[in-house]
């Protein structure tokens, strides 16, 4: 304690944590593993000294003091190396000596943390445990009244479109005056959301680019992957493998003058491209990478100098109106790839996203919508505009899909969710309570890190020091001692088993439902909810 009353935040004790290690004297033969893998250095080794009183047996002279001295592991009170609870240690212990364990007390550090004048920032999501997904039922099953359908038998046709589907007299119109029609793709209604080459490790993005080429091209499941803010390997934009692959640019353009010059040498067109206007996570708020994360390959792909900060902007610097962005990007980006690329816009959960859509539906050119909740994932955010800004993803696809009803044109432009999708597990669920409300697909992001790469982040906040480059798990560093720890075939391995996990439970989900032709977009007559003002909120059925 200091004299004015102000608390030093050295001075913390271990029960103001909200992560504690405990350490075994008796088990631990100090072999350093634990403080060696540590990510943000919470335990060190120290030299203890302790008093024990003594006394010889049989011997008449009183009990003596002696001091002993021996060394073990102490964690550090220092809110700057605060234990993040990742567990990393235990893993590497070979004698089950040291774990993390979760504080009972208040969390004190949220009070602490906030050194030199900056405020808290970190990786993962926010720390709201909750879906609203996760409470939605499936009520409509059809067992005497309509046909139901055998998952296990049946064929079914999960795919969906990206892409403006105007009606044919329509496209015939365009074709006549433009000789062009809207590009279409048929997908996979799961994508791999975007999540930057710098952002990832070099290892876990590789093995995410491996695991699609097999889902595509060994087991027929159009499975795409979308770049996030930063550019392509050059090797990539190269190869066969881009139609695989969403393009996202957003507005701090990084990489993409090497995309531009790759175009003539492309042996194929990217499956589209999505402009991002806003993430969920941070709203209104551009992407960062830190420093630490921009080795000279991550700046050579970006164009910058290595070991710098890349902040983008909160928008696209050229543009300053809805109108103005739909005409200059999306017909920019379309003109680039010959009008044969789909292209559409990537924008934060929002209520104005209404506002979006509207104007989207009178052009053309663009693709579809895709909608990033309050619940989505990033690499480097402030605590505050992730648990205290943005829109909830169920209602906003609801009130999208909606407005597209009114207009008549809920079958002509897709809209695709995020934010908070699998959060607590249920993926196929989630996913298609949201593709019933009116998405024509999903993208994911922290669920593929957690399932394929053994990402040890939670929504309680434990690990989250993805902004930072020091992931234990190599998952989100450029730090060789640390990516080197990830295989990329195992990430492939593993994201393949994904999508056909989430594969079955879809069908097991629609089947009962007797659709096996189509995506139930829209069906919100299957779906069902324990809460009046939710169901009133979103029209679905109220049930108890």
């Amino acid at each position: 304690m200091l004299s004015d009353g102000y608390i030093d935040p050295s001075s913390l004790s271990l029960q103001d944590l909200p992560w504690q290690v405990h350490w075994s004297l008796d088990k631990c033969t100090l072999c350093g593993r634990c403080t060696t893998v540590c990510p943000v250095h919470a335990i060190e080794l120290g030299v203890f000294r302790k008093r024990v009183v003594e006394t010889t047996l049989g011997m008449p002279q009183a009990p003596s003091n002696v001091t002993k001295v021996f060394f073990g592991i102490r964690q550090k009170t220092d809110p700057a190396y605060a234990c993040i609870g990742c567990g990393m240690c235990s893993l590497v212990c070979p004698n089950d000596a040291i774990m993390a364990h979760r504080s009972k007390e208040s969390d004190k550090l949220r009070f602490h943390s906030n050194r030199g004048g900056q405020p808290r920032r970190r990786g993962g999501r926010r720390n709201v445990p909750k879906s609203i997904l996760d409470r939605i039922k499936f009520i409509r099953i059809s067992m005497l009244t309509d046909p139901a359908l055998d998952a296990g038998r049946h064929e079914f046709e999960l795919r969906t479109l990206l892409g403006r589907v105007l009606p044919p007299e329509e496209n015939l119109r365009l074709l006549r005056e433009n000789g062009w029609i809207p590009p279409v793709r048929e997908i996979y209604p799961l994508i791999i959301g975007g999540m930057s080459f710098g952002a990832l490790s070099p290892t876990m993005w590789e093995g995410l680019m491996m695991g699609v080429a097999y889902l595509n091209e060994e087991l027929g499941m159009p499975v795409r992957m979308c770049t996030g803010e930063g550019g392509c390997p050059p090797r990539l934009l190269r190869s066969r493998f881009m139609k695989y692959v969403i393009l996202q640019i957003a507005s701090g353009y990084f990489g993409w003058d090497e995309i531009l010059h790759a175009i003539p040498e492309m042996k194929e067109d990217p499956c589209a491209v999505e402009i991002k206007y806003g993430q969920g996570a941070k709203p209104g708020d551009g992407g960062l990478l830190m420093w630490s994360k921009v080795n000279k390959l991550i700046a050579a792909i970006r164009g910058v100098p290595p070991g710098v900060s890349l902040p983008s902007p909160p928008t696209h610097q050229t543009m300053y109106s809805i109108e103005e962005a739909v005409a200059k990007m999306i017909q920019s980006m379309s003109m680039a790839w010959g009008f044969r690329v789909p292209v559409y816009p990537k924008i934060s959960g929002t209520s104005t996203a209404l506002a979006v859509l509207n104007n989207l539906t009178r052009n053309p050119y663009a693709a579809g919508l895709a909608i990033d909740g309050e619940d989505g994932g990033t690499g480097a955010a402030y605590n505050v505009s992730m648990d205290h800004m943005g829109h909830p993803i169920a209602s906003n696809i609801r009130d999208c899909y909606l407005t597209l009803v009114r207009l008549g044109k809920q079958n002509e432009l897709p809209l695709f969710a995020g934010g908070g999708i699998g959060k607590n597990g249920n993926l196929a669920a989630n996913a298609a309570a949201l593709i019933m409300l009116g998405a024509s697909g999903v993208q994911i992001g922290k669920y593929i890190l957690q399932a394929t790469a053994g990402c040890l982040g939670s929504e309680s906040d434990r690990c989250n020091v993805c902004n930072v480059g020091v992931c234990p798990k190599g998952i989100t560093s450029q730090d060789p001692r640390l990516y080197r720890r990830l295989d990329p075939e195992k990430v492939a391995e593993r994201l393949v088993d994904v999508f056909l996990a989430f594969d079955t439970e879809l069908k097991k989900i629609v089947a009962p439902l007797g659709r096996s032709t189509a995506l139930p977009i829209g069906m919100s007559d299957a779906l069902g909810i324990d809460d009046a003002a939710a169901a009133q909120r979103l029209h679905i059925a109220y049930v108890v």
